[in-house]
C-alpha cells in the first residue's frame, strides 16, 4: 500500500512540474513578417502572445512608473533612447487591473541611459519608469513579457 501511495505521489508531482515548466514556453512556431512589425511599431501591441510568452513591438514616451505582480520583462531596445528606472518605490501607486500598479513616478532605484542595441531584463513586482525620452522623442523596443 505504502508503495501504491508513493508511486501515486510521484506521478502527480511529475505532472505538476511538467506542467510548470510548460508555462511561460510558447506552444507554437509563431512567425511574424517584418511588415507586421513594423506595422506593431507605429501602432504598438503585440505580434505574438502565445502560453505566457508575449512579445510585444511598442514606441514609448515618458510615461507613468509600473509594476506587475506576475510578469517578467526582456527589453530589447531597437530604436531611440531613453532614461529608465528600476527598483525604488512607486510614488502614489494605484492598482489599475489585478496585479498591475502605476504610480506618477519612482523614488530611489536605479537610472539607466539606454540606446539601441541594448537589453534590459526586469523581474516580476520590480518598479520600471521610462522617465525621459526627450532626446529622440520615443524610444522603439521589444518587450518580451513571461508569465509566471
Amino acid at each position: 500500500m505504502k508503495t501504491m501511495l508513493a508511486s501515486a505521489t510521484l506521478a502527480a508531482m511529475l505532472v505538476a512540474a511538467s506542467t510548470a515548466i510548460a508555462e511561460g514556453v510558447p506552444k507554437n512556431v509563431n512567425y511574424v513578417s517584418h511588415e507586421k512589425v513594423a506595422e506593431m511599431f507605429v501602432k504598438g501591441g503585440y505580434v505574438v502572445n502565445d502560453n505566457g510568452v508575449a512579445i510585444g513591438a511598442n514606441r514609448g514616451k515618458a510615461r507613468e512608473a509600473e509594476m506587475h505582480d506576475k510578469t517578467n520583462h526582456v527589453f530589447i531596445i531597437y530604436d531611440g533612447e531613453a532614461d529608465l528606472v528600476t527598483g525604488g518605490t512607486i510614488i502614489d501607486p494605484k492598482v489599475v487591473s489585478p496585479g498591475q500598479t502605476h504610480g506618477s513616478r519612482i523614488e530611489g532605484g536605479e537610472l539607466r541611459h539606454v540606446v539601441k542595441g541594448d537589453i534590459i531584463t526586469i523581474p516580476a513586482k520590480t518598479p520600471h519608469w521610462w522617465k525621459d525620452t526627450s532626446k529622440t522623442g520615443s524610444i522603439g523596443y521589444y518587450a518580451v513579457n513571461i508569465e509566471q
